[in-house]
């Protein structure tokens, strides 16, 4: 009788599940097309974005994007880079300070940055780098670590758009007063459907990420919002 009664329990559940299947196989493949066919990637990446607030500052703080072992920066490595670089080239503030650790084994991502910018013509004084730090939240208390010890309160930070939210929130936490200083939205060229699929990618993780950083408290301290005054 026992086994009759599980037996009648258990058949609702595999109807359950079996009309289920195809209601998220249907969602999901939804979902796919909505990505790679239409600008909706386009328009979520431009969403979250926010203002440049390019002002005197007394760093320029260029957070890591990633390095090939071969020594190659990611593009967005390179894009913020080069971003960093020429906020320096205008005057905007007398240090430029590179993150980005070591990838797999090859050169610190820092340093093939610190190396660019001595080829660029910033002088080598001027240019501290930082290969521990391997996530945003590191990264804004090792900037504390040495911005800090050199009186250094104002920076302008870059970063792509779609996480200057977060990582100027972390960098508030440390004690900066943060200037955002993201690298240009380049999600209006992205057309095909891999790179929107990539550029959706992108986009749920940083989601994912700031809700961990809202969850671990990190984000919950006194921090601003983007746009805060």
């Amino acid at each position: 009788m026992r086994l009759l009664q599980m037996g009648a329990l258990e058949r609702p559940r595999r109807m359950v599940w079996a009309d289920l299947c195809p209601l998220l196989g249907g969602v999901g493949l939804a979902l796919f097309l909505v990505s790679a066919f239409t600008p909706l990637p386009n328009l979520l990446s431009r969403s979250i974005g926010g203002p440049s607030a390019l002002e005197p500052a007394e760093a320029i703080v260029v957070l890591g994007g990633g390095v090939t072992p071969d020594g190659v920066l990611s593009a967005s490595s390179m894009r913020r880079a080069l971003h960093g670089i020429l906020l320096h080239r205008k005057g905007l503030a007398p240090l430029l300070v590179f993150f980005g650790p070591v990838g797999d084994g090859g050169p610190a991502e820092a340093e093939v940055r610190a190396e660019l910018a001595r080829a660029l013509g910033v002088t080598p004084e001027v240019i501290i780098t930082a290969a521990e730090p391997r996530t945003t939240r590191e990264e804004a208390l090792r900037g504390g670590a040495l911005l800090q010890a050199k009186g250094v309160q104002r920076i302008l930070l870059v970063t792509d758009a779609h996480h200057m939210r977060r990582a100027r929130t972390a960098f508030e936490q440390a004690g900066f007063e943060v200037l955002a200083a993201p690298t240009h939205d380049l999600s209006s060229g992205v057309l095909r459907p891999e790179e929107r699929l990539a550029l959706m990618r992108r986009m749920v993780e940083e989601r994912l990420a700031r809700l961990y950083y809202g969850l671990a408290g990190y984000l919950s301290q006194g921090g601003k919002t983007w746009g805060s005054s």
